[in-house]
């Protein structure tokens, strides 16, 4: 590229939340010019992740990423979030990597670059680039550690007087605290806790129902919280919580409860929630492994739930039950779950009180919109303590738009059922 004037590269906005759109736009090239547009991203954890289209610049240099076709790379076509949720690890990093935010208080910085040509990118100077800032917590929100009434966790309050209606925000069977959809969550308005609950020690594998309904109601009777607006989010263990305690509880009264990648297997009230877990993880001998030696658990999950004295009586839920499940959800069998579900919630009289989102080609891990996707990751197995890539399923474009399509709708259905009118009941 021999003119003066080099291209302008920007990115707008270059600081925002993680759910929200950015605009890319290469200007001052040459006319019909190849150029390769790249993200870069070092993780927490120091692995280097990337995504990149190859694009033509038009008749005036121009390339904008949100209006024009990639002709190949990570992704193909009009994707203006591609340089995003197609990130994957860069070439030679080791298998079954997942990118996680750890450090809410810190953004996520992506540099966004331009490279001439579509070949040899990586090993090229870029004749421009931009530091992008990538946040789960908006600025104001309020960030406090809980360790009160045996409860751990981290609370999360937007700014302003309030009272803002409250979540309670718990992840899967990964165990350890996850803070980064409860800090996305505050940042549309909700009080919401994140919960540590399966540490994998004594003491978490002891927790009965109290420690989830003391933890509800630390979020309930917060001074800064609408006591009758508390809902509860859970994803893969975390949503069999929240179907747990809406079924059980005779102490909390969600308003409304979110299950993405649902799971209502529950083989005896009173059991913990890590001893089911467990129960689960000792039966994984029998779990297939495909050829790329990844480990498929769904046909033991639907062992497990085809005995009806294993399953929750989901015909008692009383509150709007919202499923988000992905077709190809190769971990555990939750299109079928979602099927049970509405099954058993129709007879009982209960099917106006449950919503289900099912996505194609879509796997288990149901981000927020623009996270990589992730087929197969590395697991540790706590009953063994194995390390095996489990296959969660899904395609990265179908996936990715599950995620995008899928967090707008649950906002939607948090705002309606914590935001607006009466909450609604199952009819007497």
């Amino acid at each position: 590229m021999t003119q003066v004037v080099p291209p302008i590269l920007s990115v707008t906005p270059s600081r925002a939340l993680v759910d929200e759109k950015f605009k890319v736009l290469v200007e001052n090239l040459p006319p019909g010019y190849p150029v390769t547009v790249r993200s870069l991203h070092n993780s927490e954890d120091k692995h280097d992740w990337e995504a990149y289209g190859h694009y033509v610049s038009d008749h005036s240099g121009v390339v904008s990423v949100s209006e024009d076709l990639s002709y190949g790379g990570t992704y193909t076509g009009k994707e203006p979030m591609g340089l995003l949720w197609s990130m994957r690890p860069v070439p030679g990093s080791r298998p079954g990597l997942r990118l996680r935010k750890m450090n809410v208080c810190t953004p996520m910085l992506v540099t966004i670059s331009v490279h001439s040509g579509h070949e040899g990118f990586r090993d090229q100077a870029p004749l421009a680039s931009v530091l992008t800032e990538r946040w789960y917590m908006a600025p104001g929100i309020q960030r406090i550690t809980i360790n009160e009434q045996g409860v751990q966790g981290t609370l999360f309050i937007p700014p302003g007087p309030g009272p803002f209606p409250g979540l309670l925000d718990m992840w899967g069977g990964g165990g350890g605290l996850l803070e980064y959809r409860a800090a996305l969550l505050a940042s549309h308005g909700y009080v919401s806790l994140a919960l540590d609950y399966l540490r994998f020690d004594q003491e978490s594998e002891n927790l009965e129902l109290k420690y989830f309904e003391t933890a509800f109601n630390i979020i309930k009777d917060h001074p800064q919280v609408m006591s009758d607006r508390v809902g509860i989010f859970g994803l893969s263990l975390g949503s069999l919580v929240a179907v747990t305690l809406a079924v059980y509880s005779t102490i909390i009264k969600p308003c409304c409860i979110v299950c993405i990648s649902s799971n209502h297997y529950y083989p005896a009230q009173g059991s913990t929630v890590a001893s089911r877990f467990e129960g689960v993880t000792r039966q994984l001998y029998k779990a297939r492994v495909n050829e790329d030696n990844q480990v498929i658990w769904k046909d033991v999950g639907l062992e497990f739930i085809t005995d009806p004295s294993n399953i929750a009586e989901v015909g008692r839920i009383n509150c709007p039950t919202l499923l988000v499940n992905g077709c190809d959800d190769q971990n555990w069998p939750t299109v079928e779950t979602a099927e049970d579900v509405a099954r058993l919630m129709r007879e009982a009289g209960k099917e106006h009180l449950l919503s289900r989102l099912a996505y194609p080609d879509t796997g288990h891990l149901i981000e927020p919109p623009f996270s990589p996707h992730f087929r197969a990751t590395t697991f540790v197995i706590h009953s063994s303590k194995e390390k095996v890539l489990l296959l969660w399923g899904g395609k990265t474009k179908p996936h990715s738009d599950a995620q995008e399509d899928s967090w707008r709708k649950i906002l939607s259905f948090l705002q309606f059922h914590l935001y607006c009118g009466p909450c609604l009941k199952a009819k007497i």
